[in-house]
């Protein structure tokens, strides 16, 4: 297979529902990725900026979760909501330990 011709072929989570008990933990995976993604970033020697520079490496997301816009929030929720349903699909069960 080459490049040209690669299909990406995700295991199908449609009919995955996430227990109401899950939704929390999507909010906070959610901002676990956007830490991830961004100590990644700068790591590689990425810096904030206003607007997404690649030869710069400036990117506008290089700021704490709460402080990004509600689509960004909105791609990491999915990031999570996607992991989730992934691991439920593969026949996992998800519980919180007693505190």
């Amino acid at each position: 297979m080459t490049r040209q011709n690669y299909i990406p072929q995700p295991i199908d989570t449609t009919a995955i529902k996430l227990p109401t008990e899950l939704e929390p933990l999507v909010e906070q995976m959610a901002n676990n990725v956007h830490e991830v993604w961004a100590a990644g970033r700068i790591a590689d020697g990425w810096t904030y900026g206003e607007k997404r520079d690649d030869t710069q490496k400036t990117h506008p997301c290089l700021v704490p979760y709460e402080e990004l816009p509600e689509s960004e929030k909105e791609y990491d929720r999915q990031t999570a909501i996607g992991t989730l349903k992934f691991i439920l699909a593969q026949g996992f069960t998800i519980s919180k330990s007693p505190d």
